[in-house]
């Protein structure tokens, strides 16, 4: 795994533990052969510097996080613009924007509340296989 953030790559920060946040992940991986996404958990080292840098707490682990161009991404507005960079059918995703953000979010809040109960968590954060390592960075 790599300690340098490479600024032209988007990067997203998820909940390690969480298996709806890996499976999300997961999918990135296997959307983006042009390996566009770099990952961290929020647990890692980059996560909580992250989320010390917005003034969020570090155990705020509600959201995935999208570091994209400078700018920071919450909420549903992460699953639009991964959409979006993922470009192909995914970008369709990205039409989602015409509801209001407000909507979104409570939606977005109300499975991210209910995440473990319904997919369920690991002891540990997933670790990526050899082949995906150099997409992760600690």
């Amino acid at each position: 795994m790599s300690n340098r953030i490479s600024s032209e790559k988007s990067l997203l920060l998820f909940d390690g533990v969480c298996n709806l946040c890996n499976g999300f992940v997961q999918f990135v991986i296997e959307q983006d052969p042009q390996a566009k996404f770099r990952f961290a958990s929020l647990q890692s080292e980059t996560g909580q510097r992250i989320l010390e840098e917005m003034n969020m707490p570090a155990t705020d682990l509600k959201t995935v996080i999208l570091r994209k161009n400078g700018r920071i991404y919450t909420h549903s507005d992460v699953a639009l613009e991964v959409a979006k960079e993922l470009g192909g059918i995914w970008s369709l995703v990205y039409v989602g924007k015409i509801l209001p953000k407000a909507l979104r979010d409570k939606i977005y809040d109300w499975v991210a509340a209910n995440r473990y109960r319904w997919f369920g968590k690991q002891e540990s954060c997933w670790l990526p296989s050899p082949e995906l390592q150099e997409r992760f960075v600690e």
